[in-house]
C-alpha cells in the first residue's frame, strides 16, 4: 500500500460518537495510524485531563479526554485536529494494540481485520475512578467499563460485592 494512501475512514460508531473504520483488509502487525498530538509534561497533563474532566461533567458528558502515555516524563495531548487517531475507541476485545517506537506513538493491527470494520484498542485504564468511564463496546468479554484486561476481574469482583451489599 502506497505511504499517503490511508487505511482508515472516519465514520459514526455505535460504540462512542466518532470512530475509524478500515477502508479495505488489514492484516496482523499493519501499522495503521499515528496517534499525534502536543507533547505535554505529566503536570501539564493532569491539568489538561482536569479541565477536560470538569467540562464533560458540566455537559453532562463523559470520555473526550485524549492524553496518552508516552514515557515517565511526557504524554501527549491528543486534541488536536490533526490527531485523527483520537477517533479510535476502546474495546474489551480490541482489533488493534499501541506501540511507541522512538517517541512516536503508533497502532497496529493485531487480528485480521476486515473492510468496514471498526479499528479498536484497549485503552488500558487503571482502576482509579473506573465508574467514570463506562464501556460501550458489546463484546462478550465486556465488563461494563474501560479498564484495561488485567484488571478486569477486580471490576466484577467490587461490583459483586457492592450488590451483595444492597441485597
Amino acid at each position: 500500500m502506497a505511504k499517503d494512501q490511508k487505511l482508515y475512514v472516519r465514520k459514526n460508531s455505535k460504540i462512542h460518537a466518532s470512530g475509524l473504520f478500515a477502508k479495505s483488509n488489514i492484516e496482523p502487525g499493519a501499522r495503521i495510524i499515528e496517534y499525534r498530538g502536543l507533547k505535554v509534561t505529566k503536570a501539564q497533563s493532569n491539568k489538561i485531563a482536569d479541565v477536560h474532566i470538569a467540562a464533560n461533567k458540566k455537559q453532562g458528558t463523559v470520555g473526550a479526554v485524549y492524553i496518552f502515555t508516552l514515557n515517565e516524563r511526557y504524554d501527549i495531548n491528543g486534541k488536536v485536529a490533526w490527531n485523527l487517531a483520537k477517533y479510535i475507541n476502546h474495546s474489551c476485545d480490541p482489533n488493534c494494540e499501541t506501540d511507541i517506537v522512538r517517541g512516536k506513538i503508533w497502532i497496529n493491527a493485531i487480528k485480521n481485520i476486515k473492510k468496514g470494520e471498526e479499528l479498536t484498542y484497549d485503552y488500558g485504564y487503571d482502576m482509579d475512578c473506573f465508574e467514570d468511564h463506562p464501556c460501550r463496546c458489546g463484546s462478550k468479554n465486556c465488563i461494563g467499563y474501560i479498564v484495561r484486561s488485567n484488571l478486569r476481574w477486580r471490576v466484577e469482583k467490587k461490583l459483586r460485592d457492592k450488590k451483595e451489599k444492597i441485597i
